[in-house]
């Protein structure tokens, strides 16, 4: 049916996309937002109901096309659970197959908190990623957090990247990309969460639950205050070194249990394999969060330290974490009256 080379009757494989076209007689494009490893994304105008949205063309391939539909029904799960738009999650509008592609419409939000604070930084402005407005992120997503670990899932790719601002002024957010989500109930996969963000208890190859969503959390907060990765992945043994060397030693019975454990540890040191195979113990210098994050806020580093507990049990749940006095008490009296929504970095 199909000639060598060519996957369909479209005579190209990629979606030609161009500004002012109209999609499946419902969608005009306005503008080019960017594209990721399995999708591309454009701004429309949606002409039945006159808002703007945003549209995701999965690229033309079996595995994609089927990673997106599972997360088609995630979002529409999502939504189904939560349809006063309450808890902090992304809202699928619409989805439809078009000239061999899957398409998928959703709420048009702004930059995600990596962009935005990489301008922010070059730009020179005032710093946006204050202490207060952390503290409303962190309410935001561990009440995002809540809701899904709730339904039995786990985000399972919590990074800068997928938070997206929904306000400037007011510093709201929403999650983004459940395309790597699971439940709790699933074959649960060792290759979840990017390596920045990723749980010791994954990286070691032990049975994790939510609360690896809570430590990717704790390092996004670090990060968007210093402005700087708090766990470098240059390789994961350096990377279990620096967290090792932040936030305390590796619990022995996570060592004695995790499957991958030995391929990083030796008597409980962190070890790396040089390009001849000989081993080399990493002995990073001793730190502290107050001297990564360079702050003396108690509140905000009792928080994060509280999220990145390298074992699992002793890291709250969302629920309990919303609950500490850093979230729960407001010591910051912000933010305050609304005002005049601001333009889009």
């Amino acid at each position: 049916v199909h000639q060598r080379g060519k996957t369909g009757f479209e005579e190209h494989k990629d979606f030609q996309i161009r500004l002012h076209s109209l999609i499946a007689a419902r969608y005009q494009v306005k503008e080019y937002l960017g594209s990721a490893a399995f999708s591309k994304a454009v701004q429309c105008l949606d002409l039945h109901t006159g808002e703007m949205v945003c549209m995701k063309i999965i690229k033309n391939s079996k595995d994609f096309f089927d990673q997106s539909l599972d997360e088609i029904k995630l979002l529409a799960y999502l939504k189904n659970h939560d349809p006063d738009d309450s808890h902090h999650c992304v809202h699928i509008y619409d989805f439809f197959y078009h000239k061999e592609h899957l398409f998928i419409v959703c709420e048009l939000l702004r930059d995600n908190l990596y962009e935005f604070s990489r301008y922010n930084r070059e730009t020179g402005g005032e710093p946006y990623f204050t202490l207060p407005r952390l503290r409303l992120i962190a309410k935001q997503c561990l009440e995002a957090m809540d809701f899904v670990h709730g339904l039995g899932l786990i985000h399972c790719d919590l990074k800068p990247e997928n938070i997206l601002i929904k306000s400037y002024s007011r510093c709201e957010v929403k999650v983004i990309d459940f395309g790597s989500s699971c439940f709790t109930t699933d074959h649960l996969s060792s290759y979840v969460q990017s390596r920045s963000y990723r749980a010791p208890e994954v990286i070691l190859g032990l049975p994790y639950d939510g609360k690896i969503d809570i430590w990717s959390l704790g390092a996004i907060l670090a990060e968007l205050l210093s402005g700087y990765v708090l766990f470098q992945n240059d390789s994961v043994p350096a990377m279990l070194a620096r967290i090792s060397a932040i936030v305390g030693p590796f619990p022995s019975e996570l060592l004695a249990a995790g499957r991958h454990a030995h391929n990083y540890f030796a008597n409980g040191m962190v070890y790396e394999r040089g390009p001849d195979g000989t081993p080399t113990l990493l002995q990073p210098k001793t730190t502290s969060l107050r001297a990564r994050l360079r702050t003396d806020d108690e509140g905000f580093l009792s928080f994060v330290g509280t999220l990145l507990k390298p074992h699992p049990a002793d890291r709250p749940t969302a629920a309990q974490a919303l609950k500490h006095p850093w979230i729960a008490d407001d010591p910051y009296g912000w933010p305050p009256s609304p005002g005049a929504e601001p333009e889009a970095a």
